[in-house]
């Protein structure tokens, strides 16, 4: 009786326990993940205004979570995460710098194309000089800032101006499409060849004039999960707003087009 008695006890305390175990460790995949603490999202300087909305509306969907976003050009942010910087996510402007960071094996999976960009000539309010095109930004006396060509709006500028065949001398190559815009709001240059959503952001200082080349100079955004993120259940979780109906309508508010 007493060895049955065993018998019959350790049987249940190792069901209990299987129970116990099958609650706590729920299969990978099962969508369980919980989002908690910070996320830590590398963006392109063009993304703040979209990015940092969406960054509010994520930590407003998951009551304590912080979303941190570094803003740079996005050569910057991919040498900066082959590098060892601790980061969740990379969105960068242009497929090259994401590859950067992928064909070094520091992309989680494949990167999605989330929102595409062009370029148009901001001028100060009222377009003092008259600029209507991408040839007039070579007149004798006009000063013009642009990206350095090793960043996205830096390549698709001499995209563009190898298109009008226009030969112009920059007064100044600025690391990321902000600087760019930061020079013509201080009165150091007359115009810039910056993004549409960055003219946008900056309309009550600065107007936006459209020139067709842009059209041939338009850069794809791609978003990855990074191989060694600190928090990947955040990481996915800020990814899937990004490329949900919610994330398409700040983008395409802030002037993004749609991939």
């Amino acid at each position: 009786m007493r060895a049955a008695l065993a018998a019959v006890v350790a049987l249940t305390v190792a069901g209990v326990s299987g129970c116990g175990d099958d609650t706590a460790a729920p299969a990978p995949g099962g969508g369980t993940d919980r989002v908690t603490g910070t996320v830590t999202v590398f963006a392109a300087a063009s993304l703040t205004e979209s990015f940092t909305r969406l960054g509010e509306r994520f930590e407003a969907a998951h009551p304590g979570t912080t979303v941190t976003v570094n803003f740079a050009g996005s050569s910057a942010l991919a040498n900066q995460i082959n590098q060892g910087a601790p980061a969740d996510v990379f969105a960068a402007a242009a497929p090259k710098n994401m590859a950067t960071v992928t064909d070094a094996g520091n992309g989680d999976g494949s990167p999605t194309t989330f929102a595409r960009n062009r370029l148009v000539i901001a001028v100060p309010k009222g377009n003092p000089q008259r600029i209507a095109a991408l040839a007039d930004l070579a007149r004798p006396g006009v000063k013009v800032a642009v990206c350095a060509e090793q960043v996205p709006c830096g390549a698709a500028a001499r995209k563009a101006l190898d298109a009008a065949q226009v030969d112009l001398t920059p007064v100044t190559l600025e690391q990321d499409v902000r600087g760019a815009l930061a020079k013509l709001r201080l009165g150091e240059v007359d115009a810039a060849l910056v993004y549409r959503t960055d003219a946008r952001a900056a309309a009550g200082d600065v107007d936006g004039v459209e020139f067709p080349e842009s059209a041939g100079a338009v850069n794809d955004y791609p978003i990855v999960v990074l191989a060694d993120a600190p928090n990947p259940a955040g990481a996915r979780a800020f990814v899937a707003l990004v490329l949900s109906a919610q994330g398409r309508t700040v983008l395409t508010d802030a002037g993004f087009q749609a991939p």
